[in-house]
C-alpha cells in the first residue's frame, strides 16, 4: 500500500476478538480502511513477526486483544511512519514494546475495565477462601468416604473480638485498581491486610485500610501473598528461590497477574518439599502450562486456572473493545485518549502530530 497522505488511514486490528459493528462502523466512519489480522497470529508456541509487520505497514492504528507469542515490537511499529497509537482490549501491555513505543512517539493505550479488572479480583479472593477453607481437600475426602479428617480443618480469615485471634495477614503485591479491589471484597472479612507498592500515596493506603510495608516484611509476614502488577523489567521474576526463603511454612501464593512475575518452577518445588502450603496460579511462564510442569503433579494444593481470571459472562473483552476503539478514534481525530499507558510520550505524540486528524 502507498504510505503517500492521501491514502486511507490503515487501520490494523492485529489479534481479532468477534468486534462489534458499532467499532467497525466507528472506524469505518472517520474513512478508515480495517485490515483484520490472521487469527493464527494469536495461536501459542508461534512467531509471525514477518506477517505482522507486512500488515502494518502505512497503519495509522493498531489494535487487538493479547499475541504474547508475536508480541508488537519495534520492528513492527517502525513499519509505519504514520502509526499514531497501539489499543489493547486488555489491562496488559506485556506484549507491547513500550519502551520502543515511547522512543518512536507511539501512544500505547490499555483497558483496564471493571469486568477485567474487577474480575481478576473476584477470582483473587475466589482462590483465597478456596484454599483457606481447603475446599478441594475436605471435597476428596468425601469422594474417597472419609470424614471429618483431622487434617483438613479450615483457617479462619478475619479477626475475633472474642478470643482476640488476629486472623490472616493477607499481604498483596500491589495496590492498583486489581489489588485495591481486592481489598475492598475483603474489607468486612476484618483481615489484616498490608501491601507493597512503591508507586501508590500513602493516602490510599489509608482510605482502604491497608497497611504499606516494603517488599521483605510482606513476605515475612503474610499468610497469603498475592501478586497484582504489571509485568515490567522490575517485576520480572521478582519471586523465586530467594523470596521463598523468606516465606512462612503455612503461606499460600497466589498470581492472577503474569506468569513470569515468579519462578513457578522454585514455587513447586517449594510446594512439594513443604516449604509452602499451597498456590493458586491463573498465569504461567509458559502457556498453555507444558504437560510436563511440576505443577501438575502436586493437585492437592494447587488450583491451576488457564488465564481466564477476567473471563466472565457478558464481560471479558467488550468494554475493552470499546475502550480500544475510543482510543483509536480519539488518537486519529488528533487527542489524547484517557487511557495512555506511557504517559511520558504525550510531548513527544504532540509534537509529531499537533493535534491534527488523519484525513481518510
Amino acid at each position: 500500500m502507498s504510505n503517500s497522505a492521501t491514502s486511507k488511514p490503515k487501520v490494523l486490528i492485529f489479534a481479532p476478538r468477534e468486534e462489534p459493528p458499532e467499532t467497525i462502523n466507528a472506524l469505518e466512519g472517520m474513512g478508515c480502511e480495517i485490515v483484520i489480522g490472521d487469527r493464527g497470529w494469536q495461536l501459542p508456541r508461534t512467531s509471525c513477526e514477518d506477517a505482522v509487520v507486512e500488515a502494518a505497514r502505512d497503519a495509522v492504528a493498531l489494535m487487538g486483544t493479547s499475541i504474547r507469542h508475536t508480541p508488537i515490537t519495534r520492528r513492527i511499529m517502525q513499519a509505519s511512519q504514520r502509526l499514531r497509537v497501539v489499543a489493547k482490549y486488555t489491562v496488559g501491555v506485556d506484549d507491547i514494546d513500550v519502551e520502543a513505543a515511547t522512543d518512536l512517539g507511539v501512544m500505547v493505550c490499555h483497558a483496564p475495565t471493571e469486568s477485567n479488572c474487577f474480575g481478576v479480583a473476584e477470582t483473587t479472593v475466589t482462590f483465597m477462601l478456596s484454599l483457606l477453607k481447603k475446599v478441594a481437600e475436605r471435597d476428596a475426602d468425601v469422594r474417597a468416604g472419609k470424614w471429618r479428617t483431622a487434617e483438613n480443618f479450615a483457617y479462619y480469615v478475619g479477626s475475633r473480638a472474642s478470643d482476640g485471634f488476629a486472623g490472616q495477614t493477607i499481604g498483596l503485591v500491589g495496590l492498583g485498581r486489581i489489588g485495591t479491589r481486592v481489598a475492598q471484597l475483603l474489607a468486612p472479612w476484618r483481615a489484616r491486610i498490608i501491601a507493597y507498592d512503591p508507586y501508590v500515596p500513602p493516602a490510599h493506603f489509608l482510605t482502604h485500610g491497608v497497611t504499606p510495608v516494603d517488599y521483605e516484611t510482606l513476605l515475612r509476614q503474610s499468610d497469603v501473598i498475592s501478586f497484582h502488577v504489571v509485568l515490567t523489567k522490575e517485576t520480572r521474576y521478582m519471586f523465586g528461590e530467594e523470596q521463598l526463603k523468606l516465606l512462612k511454612p503455612n503461606a499460600i501464593v497466589i498470581n492472577t497477574a503474569r506468569g513470569k512475575v515468579l519462578n513457578e518452577k522454585a514455587l513447586a518445588r517449594a510446594i512439594a518439599e513443604n516449604r509452602v502450603r499451597g498456590a493458586a496460579i491463573d498465569a504461567f511462564e509458559e502457556e498453555p502450562l507444558p504437560m510436563d510442569s511440576l505443577l501438575r503433579k502436586i493437585s492437592d494444593r494447587v488450583i491451576l486456572s488457564p488465564h481466564s481470571a477476567s473471563y466472565t459472562e457478558g464481560g471479558e473483552l467488550r468494554q475493552g473493545v470499546a475502550w480500544a476503539t475510543r482510543s483509536v478514534v480519539t488518537a486519529l481525530n488528533g487527542g489524547i485518549p484517557d487511557n495512555v499507558y506511557n504517559r511520558d510520550v504525550i510531548p513527544r505524540w504532540k509534537e509529531r502530530f499537533g493535534g491534527a486528524g488523519v484525513r481518510g
